[in-house]
């Protein structure tokens, strides 16, 4: 489920965005994408079903209340500004098919949401994303009718380009921000929690985890390609949802914009409960209350209210003058920012013995999540140098 989460609506924005301003040029960057995301779930997986602890919990276990709250600061920065993000998209997509301003579809979608989290208990949360995932298929016909010149694209899948401009960077981070958002693994550790009981071996929840973070970046790869094949061969400047709908009009034709909206949909709908979800165990959790999409509002109202609190500060930031597709992909530069710092807690977490007891990692596990947060945090740094004219690319 967090594989199919992390081809959020943020993702799906950052790379049409970046597919029409560098074309094929980071491709190599979202198939690289592919072991260092599975390197992240796997560790979340561990950490989640060695300890029967979110990582929030898992952090303030085992580092302290200090550490936890800078964990949970840098969790809810992030998923306020991709709740919004993803809302925003949502009420874009409904836009799209209905011909209404999206901007006053965002009480709907918002309200849409709460409501499937809040009616439903984790079984039925899961159960209807599930089948709402088949909508995501959409970006996978896109990259084959686009018919780019596959040369080309070999080269941007295989080889870094040999010269690094602003824009690479500024697009590397943003691909890096949206695959290995916090709340991905944030949530791969809730999910092993909720569902200890279905008697998994750590084995098979290790190969769930892998095949989704190749998933998610395989549809990342095509989303790029189909976007470099269409916007990025003319260097359009992507600013709008329907212009963003153009990466798929080698497979749509005219209705190109519709399916798009479709896919767009799909994506929020599927995204947005789990982030919000997420920041709401990850608080509930440093303040020690009840938490889990299996209890009731009544039950845990502590948790449900952070999820509305989410949400209602999401729309806010959604109904703002920011169109949606650049909120998108700001949410992506904000979660590359701040990631660094939750992959450094995750591999020490899954590495303490206090925590997971006599199955810590092994040295190579622990190796490839250090090189996954030394490079995600290098290119977060070189981005901020770049910002505050440090250094000029």
């Amino acid at each position: 489920m967090s594989g199919a989460a992390d081809t959020d609506p943020t993702t799906v924005a950052t790379l049409v965005v970046v597919g029409a301003a560098s074309g094929y040029g980071l491709a190599w960057l979202t198939l690289l994408a592919i072991p260092a995301l599975a390197v992240v779930q796997v560790l979340a997986t561990r950490v989640g079903a060695l300890t029967g602890r979110n990582l929030q919990r898992a952090v303030q276990d085992g580092y302290g209340r200090l550490v936890s709250s800078l964990l949970l600061v840098s969790v809810l920065v992030v998923n306020v500004v991709t709740v919004g993000a993803d809302i925003a998209a949502g009420a874009a997509a409904i836009g799209l098919l209905v011909g209404l301003e999206s901007r006053w579809l965002v009480p709907v979608f918002a309200v849409a949401v709460l409501t499937l989290l809040f009616l439903g208990g984790y079984d039925e949360v899961e159960r209807v994303l599930k089948w709402i995932m088949i909508g995501l298929l959409a970006y996978g016909g896109a990259v084959v009718l686009a018919r780019p010149e596959w040369s080309a694209v070999a080269r941007g899948s295989l080889l870094p380009p040999m010269s690094v401009t602003a824009t690479h960077v500024t697009g590397a981070l943003a691909i890096l921000g949206t695959l290995l958002t916090t709340y991905t693994y944030l949530w791969q550790t809730v999910e092993q929690v909720e569902e200890k009981a279905a008697g998994k071996s750590l084995r098979i929840r290790e190969f769930d985890a892998v095949v989704g973070a190749t998933l998610a970046c395989v549809i990342g790869w095509s989303i790029l390609v189909a976007s470099g094949a269409t916007l990025g061969v003319h260097h359009e400047k992507v600013d709008t949802a329907q212009q963003a709908a153009q990466a798929l009009r080698p497979l749509a034709g005219s209705l190109a914009s519709e399916l798009f909206a479709v896919g767009l949909l799909a994506a929020a709908v599927i995204a947005a409960p789990v982030i919000m979800a997420a920041g709401g165990y990850a608080a509930a959790s440093a303040f020690g209350w009840r938490r889990g999409l299996s209890c009731s509002p009544r039950q845990a109202p502590g948790f449900y209210a952070l999820i509305a609190v989410q949400a209602v500060v999401g729309s806010v930031l959604a109904m703002g003058v920011v169109s949606p597709i650049r909120l998108l992909f700001l949410a992506s530069l904000v979660a590359g920012v701040v990631t660094p710092f939750g992959l450094v807690l995750l591999v020490l977490c899954a590495g303490n013995p206090r925590l997971v007891g006599e199955r810590p990692i092994s040295r190579g596990l622990r190796a490839a999540g250090w090189v996954v947060a030394a490079g995600t945090a290098a290119v977060s740094l070189l981005f901020l140098a770049q910002q505050f004219h440090l250094v000029r690319l």
